[in-house]
């Protein structure tokens, strides 16, 4: 892991609340990346310091992992994380995982297109700019939450 990497991963565990740790405790998560992707390694250490029982797999295949969750081409991050019922495309911020695991809403799961800067794992950028959307069963996206700067 490059030091930006570690440094970035450092920053968002220090900003987990005990009561995020508390409702991670004892979640199973299995995180599809690229070996080679370091962003992804962040995001997945990330929900690891939050109490996320995280196992990293490297499929030979990305797309068929997308296609087996029904991840709409535009939904498309660079890694897909499963936990429990739901699907995590990309770099979905610590507390949209959290709440989506402590409410267990009636979705497939959520994404965050692309690779924006300033998402979990992508460094920290005060000025991140972003969305984050739930996907239903049949795959409609809808806004989640918006990652504005403050």
């Amino acid at each position: 892991m490059k030091r930006r990497e570690f440094l970035c991963s450092v920053v968002a565990a220090g900003s987990i609340s005990w009561t995020g740790v508390a409702r991670a405790a004892g979640e199973s998560m299995i995180a599809y990346k690229d070996p080679n992707c370091g962003c992804c390694e962040a995001w997945a250490n990330a929900m690891a310091n939050a109490g996320f029982t995280v196992t990293v797999k490297h499929p030979d295949d990305l797309t068929a992992i997308k296609a087996k969750y029904k991840i709409p081409a535009e939904m498309q991050g660079c890694h897909t994380a499963v936990a429990g019922p739901y699907f995590f495309e990309g770099h979905v911020p610590l507390e949209a995982v959290e709440t989506v695991m402590s409410k267990r809403p009636d979705i497939a799961g959520l994404a965050v297109p692309g690779m924006p800067a300033g998402s979990l794992g992508m460094g920290n950028d005060p000025q991140a700019s972003y969305d984050v959307y739930s996907l239903s069963k049949d795959g409609k996206p809808k806004v989640f939450m918006s990652v504005r700067p403050s």
